[in-house]
């Protein structure tokens, strides 16, 4: 069965994600902790966003931000046009370091958790979750558990998971770290071939500056703590990107560029 996107809001004119002077600042035993510090961006529909910056500059935080998932004390941040104060699994599909499947589940059970809690009839949630397993590559694993996976088939699960309510926009968070470097390399290029596919809105973080190049159309560089965006670079790589393009002299000015950026912001 192939898998055909939805793409309503995919396709929509403009920004998927507006994010105006955002700050946040976490209450402590001895004071307020600042978190972020006046962040503005704006996420064009059917772009592949990456964030990067050091360890603790927030950037996990502006991501469960623009999920829902997490308040923000200043500013404002718009997904199509609307606040998202809750989670909303029909706008924004969330996927994280951690699989965290359910280890007596079969993938194709955990591929349709999120349906199963909606409701949703058995029949409907297979006609739904079939598609995802094919679009991930994971023909012929549907019956199996988590223990049976690898550390990269499980992710896969995971991502067809966070598709398979079709929402619009994809967050990632660091969605590869676990994985070894081959098959790290070997999922971002399967990400890029899904998103191609699906025609989704992708804001994904990463410390790889390698994989940030590789995967995006635009990087945002983060400060230290409290984060602040002080960098915005354009990746000017055609696509379908190859990992014949690692070797470029462009490909190394635009990663030692980040490199510098997060070197000068320490």
């Amino acid at each position: 069965m192939q898998y055909v996107a939805d793409v309503r809001g995919a396709q929509t004119a403009g920004a998927a994600i507006e994010i105006d002077r955002v700050s946040h600042v976490y209450a402590g035993p001895e004071g307020g902790v600042p978190a972020l510090s006046n962040v503005s961006m704006k996420v064009e529909s059917g772009k592949f966003i990456v964030i990067v910056g050091p360890s603790g500059c927030g950037k996990t935080s502006l991501l469960m931000m623009m999920a829902g998932l997490r308040d923000h004390t200043e500013g404002r941040i718009h997904v199509h046009g609307t606040p998202i104060p809750k989670p909303d699994p029909e706008r924004v599909g969330v996927i994280f370091q951690e699989a965290s499947l359910f280890p007596w589940l079969t993938t194709f059970d955990n591929i349709e958790f999120p349906l199963s809690l909606r409701g949703m009839s058995k029949d409907e949630r297979r006609r739904k979750s079939e598609p995802m397993l094919s679009l991930v590559g994971l023909n012929g694993f549907g019956e199996r558990y988590p223990h049976e996976l690898s550390g990269g088939m499980k992710q896969r699960v995971s991502i067809a998971r966070g598709l398979v309510q079709d929402p619009p926009v994809l967050l990632m968070d660091e969605p590869f770290a676990a994985l070894d470097e081959q098959t790290r390399m070997t999922m971002g290029h399967e990400l890029l071939r899904i998103w191609s596919t699906t025609n989704k809105t992708v804001v994904f973080i990463t410390h790889s500056l390698t994989e940030a190049v590789y995967l995006a159309d635009e990087v945002y560089v983060m400060s230290p703590r409290p984060g602040r965006m002080i960098d915005h670079i354009m990746v000017d790589l055609p696509r379908p990107r190859t990992y014949e393009m690692m070797a470029t002299d462009t490909f190394g000015r635009l990663r030692d560029r980040i490199w510098q950026q997060i070197r000068k912001s320490h």
